[in-house]
């Protein structure tokens, strides 16, 4: 039978179930239907064929039937805006991770891997997400490197990024971070905006407003994930823009900015968590986290939901994505509290049951258990397409790997002079990528800058690593609260250079060693050794380890980070990450030096 005979039959047995006439592949029965389309909570049944809804009301005729108990459905959930590097899982690992959270949709920004890897780092992540249970859609990233001060592995311009506009996989261009080029009308910035004129084109401008904000949207820039209060917000829905509230492991937006979501402004709300780490996902979960502190603070379950489901879909132009309604997609949700989920059902099949909840849905026919799709356990999706399958044959899988690449070094590249007695100091504050530009008088030492652990003044420094080319550069920070030894990470937004923190050089050398040995990851140490480590194989971003696994290694590094590092923060791996995150204010440090965001620009460490 031909492909277009094949859709006909589909659409005329699709009518035939939705009239009663043919029998349904599975009816949920009993359900308070979440309706986002009227907001309303309804009492019905829901009869599937195949990977679609095919009506809403009384249906009993069907292969397999779920007694929901009166538990809502609802649409599953959707991401918005997230990277998935941030959650240190490939996305093979990341859908099993997501799915017993109700996520059945991610749109992903690859720039992370991409400042790495170029155009191979997103296509490993495309080919790696492949025929997986949870759907992964990507933006193009825009700013690779995302500032001219970094040195990145990747360069990304509007040659390169055409190669990615008719990716079906890809809905448009990812967060465009550079927007000082943006209003000052850099060709090559406009280049890349026209490039993908006709898709979607996501922002990112943390304060900026008036005439800048004009100009900003007025390029074609639909979207924004950065506001932190009410009036910022405001004034970019006004002006046209769709805001992503985040909520996500340090940047946390949501309760900021709950009261924005009115009758009026609903409707261009979308939710996203932008960065999440995966101790951070197990023990709070996902989107649904979002949902339910919405719910929390006295937004409607429809409301709520819909923020995370038709908005979305709608943004980004995913048909029948995002409903419970005749016609629809076939990807639900059922529970009684969205942070416990009794099971997801995706494409018309359930991916996964949560035999641990004792108010569970009944199964009328039990033969529906004998596919393979059912989940019992908690991030262990068996749907997935086996790891082996998904890397054998990859090409761009060993052009991931192995990326780190330093140049030679050693204790003297650590030490700084004293040329001042006053010095630009790195302010950063816990639950934040916003920093301060501190003036502080530095403690020193023999001529020599020395971690001042009493002002809790310490060290940080970074190495470029993709190139060999030698650049370091080091400053000062203050809020970490570190009293011994080291951390070094090659986790560090944008380019992910190796960064470090200590209150020794000696310990910072052992650090950055080690890391250069393990080929990525996150290392402490103290007394001259490395005290524990976690391998970041691919890109030095992500493990190819379950999120039990790197959870449970991230717990372990935090408690000696605490213990034995004394820091103070609650995720100090994830805020030293962004302290060279070049686009957010004030003041952040990359492979050339300091960098005042506010005036766009590289600064002395010295005042003088």
């Amino acid at each position: 039978m031909a492909e277009s005979e094949k859709k006909i039959q589909f659409l005329k047995d699709l009518i035939h179930v939705a009239k009663s006439e043919l029998q349904a592949d599975l009816i949920i029965k009993n359900a308070r239907i979440v309706n986002v389309l009227n907001e309303c909570i309804e009492d019905g049944d829901i009869a599937i064929y195949k990977d679609r809804i095919a009506g809403i009301g009384r249906y009993d005729n069907a292969k397999s039937i779920i007694d929901a108990q009166k538990s809502f459905v609802t649409p599953s959930l959707i991401d918005s805006h997230m990277h998935i590097e941030s959650t240190m899982l490939i996305p093979y690992e990341l859908s099993k991770a997501l799915i017993p959270e109700g996520t059945t949709v991610i749109i992903a920004d690859p720039h992370e891997i991409a400042n790495v890897c170029g155009i191979n780092g997103i296509k490993f992540l495309i080919k790696n997400s492949e025929n997986l249970t949870l759907d992964f859609y990507f933006m193009a990233s825009s700013c690779v490197p995302a500032t001219d001060f970094e040195t990145s592995g990747g360069i990304l311009d509007a040659r390169v990024l055409k190669k990615l506009v008719k990716e079906r996989k890809i809905l448009g261009l990812a967060e465009v971070m550079n927007y000082p080029d943006v209003i000052s009308g850099n060709p090559q910035i406009l280049s890349k905006l026209s490039l993908f004129e006709n898709k979607k084109i996501d922002g990112h401008c943390p304060d900026l407003s008036g005439k800048d904000l004009n100009a900003y949207i007025s390029s074609g820039i639909e979207a924004d994930h950065e506001c932190s209060n009410i009036k910022e917000a405001y004034e970019k829905l006004s002006k046209g823009m769709y805001i992503m509230i985040r909520e996500g492991s340090v940047t946390k937006d949501l309760l900021n900015l709950v009261d924005l979501i009115t009758e009026k402004t609903k409707h261009r709300i979308l939710l996203c968590t932008d960065d999440k780490h995966p101790d951070d996902i197990i023990s709070h979960g996902h989107i649904n986290n979002s949902i339910n502190l919405l719910i929390n603070r006295g937004i409607s379950l429809p409301v709520a939901i819909r923020l995370a489901t038709l908005n979305p879909a709608i943004f980004f132009n995913l048909k029948n994505k995002g409903a419970v309604a005749p016609g629809f997609s076939a990807d639900l949700l059922i529970f009684n509290d969205i942070t416990n989920i009794k099971c997801v059902i995706k494409g018309g099949k359930i991916v996964y049951k949560n035999e641990k909840n004792e108010d569970s849905i009944d199964i009328l026919d039990e033969n529906i258990n004998s596919d393979n799709n059912i989940s019992k356990k908690k991030y262990n999706i068996n749907k997935c397409k086996s790891k082996e399958n998904i890397l054998q044959n990859d090409k761009f899988e060993k052009k991931v790997l192995n990326t780190i690449h330093l140049a030679r070094f050693n204790i003297k590249d650590f030490q700084v002079r004293a040329y001042s007695d006053k010095i630009r100091v790195i302010g950063c504050k816990d639950k934040s990528v916003l920093t301060e530009n501190l003036i502080i008088e530095p403690l020193i030492e023999n001529n020599y800058l020395k971690s001042d652990i009493k002002n809790d003044i310490i060290k940080i420094s970074v190495f470029e690593r993709h190139h060999k080319t030698g650049i370091h550069s080091n400053g000062f920070i203050h809020g970490i609260g570190l009293k011994n030894g080291a951390i070094a990470t090659s986790i560090s937004h944008d380019s992910h250079n190796i960064i470090i923190i200590g209150e020794n050089d000696e310990d910072m050398l052992v650090a950055l060693r080690q890391i250069e040995i393990i080929g990525g990851g996150i290392v402490l140490a103290k007394n001259g050794k490395a005290l524990d480590y976690i391998k970041l194989p691919y890109a030095g971003l992500m493990s190819d380890k379950p999120i039990a696994y790197v959870a449970r290694k991230m717990e372990e590094l935090l408690k000696i980070a605490k213990d034995e590092i004394k820091v103070r923060l609650d995720d100090p791996f994830m805020t030293l990450s962004f302290m060279s995150l070049a686009v957010i204010p004030e003041l952040k440090i990359v492979d050339r030096g300091l960098v005042d965001v506010n005036e766009f620009k590289l600064v002395d460490l010295f005042v003088y």
